[in-house]
């Protein structure tokens, strides 16, 4: 396995303005409906080429986790319009509530997620998927069951991440399809170090990334990506109710085939609130050198960072960022 450095400066902590970005655009949709049938829906828009059997990356949470994505909202979306797949997770690099398998499905069970399979991939052992092209690695472990799946969505519950920056569709993929004793350790840990935060940040994100490149190569076309942008503590939902305080006003779900538009697009929205709301999470991200996984990725030809922003709640129309939380409400707890 080849190990590289990298030189600084890659400019993680700075928001590039769409006026600056360069290349081809891709469809983001965009619904304010944050609801069961809203996810159904927008669902609905980037399904098409998610056949065989799925696997829907979630992340499930710590116990009780008071911000992730509803479990009724699953559910519905699971049974009506997803029968007979998967939630597919892996367990922790860091000792909580998922940390053993034994650990992972009692907390499953306390969270409510028994509606349907959920299988804990490195359960059964690891499996090496190609990176191709990284910087860091050449190959990166992952849950060995993630080879039972045709399809992946990735469901993901948008929000700030205390080493990410913000957690997305990038993280949920690159951290949580890795396993949680080989994979993790090899994104979160420089080698020869075994301590989780000796890294630096934009080291952190171009591991993550290269694992998530790992991932959606295997699957080729048969990926979508769906972001929940609901209760967005600055906190990821890995620390459970530890979390620090919801501020963000919640903005609504956006989805696409493409990784890179839809983190995007979510950032953008983000961006395009008025400051006094979306200030504490504009300073995690930035603090954090976040927006490295929009870049890398980019880089990594993952896809586009330009996109068109299509509101299905308005017969498709194109709509403008600023359109689109213009009735935003602040969030209230």
């Amino acid at each position: 396995m080849e190990f590289k450095k990298i030189m600084p400066g890659t400019g993680g902590n700075r928001y590039v303005p769409y006026g600056e970005r360069k290349g081809n655009e891709s469809i983001v949709y965009f619904t304010r409906d944050l609801s069961e049938e809203g996810l159904k829906k927008i669902y609905q828009r980037v399904s098409e080429n998610l056949t065989g059997k799925v696997g829907i990356k979630l992340h499930t949470g710590e116990k009780n986790g008071p911000n992730i994505i509803p479990r009724p909202w699953v559910k519905g979306l699971v049974g009506d319009l997803l029968p007979g797949a998967s939630i597919i997770e892996t367990n922790t690099y860091y000792e909580g509530d998922r940390y053993t398998t034994e650990q992972h499905r009692e907390t499953l069970e306390v969270n409510g997620w028994t509606f349907c399979p959920v299988d804990i991939m490195d359960e059964d052992g690891t499996v090496m998927l190609p990176v191709k092209d990284g910087k860091w690695f050449t190959e990166m472990s992952m849950g060995k069951n993630i080879l039972n799946y045709d399809s992946l969505l990735a469901l993901t519950h948008f929000k700030g991440h205390v080493k990410g920056g913000f957690g997305g569709s990038n993280k949920n993929i690159g951290i949580g399809c890795a396993d949680g004793r080989i994979g993790k350790a090899m994104i979160h840990t420089t080698p020869g170090s075994d301590d989780l935060w000796d890294i630096s940040d934009e080291e952190f994100m171009e591991r993550m990334t290269e694992s998530t490149k790992a991932v959606i190569d295997y699957f080729g076309k048969k990926t979508a990506y769906v972001n929940v942008m609901r209760n967005m503590s600055v906190s990821c939902d890995c620390e459970g109710c530890e979390a620090l305080p919801v501020v963000t006003p919640n903005i609504g779900i956006t989805a696409s085939v493409d990784i890179v538009a839809v983190d995007q697009a979510s950032m953008d929205l983000v961006y395009a609130l008025d400051e006094k709301d979306h200030a504490d999470l504009v300073e995690r991200i930035q603090s954090r050198h976040g927006h490295r996984q929009l870049s890398y990725m980019k880089e990594l030809g993952m896809g586009n960072n330009r996109y068109i922003l299509i509101d299905i709640d308005n017969g498709d129309a194109r709509i403008t960022l600023k359109d689109a939380v213009k009735d935003v409400v602040p969030f209230e707890g």
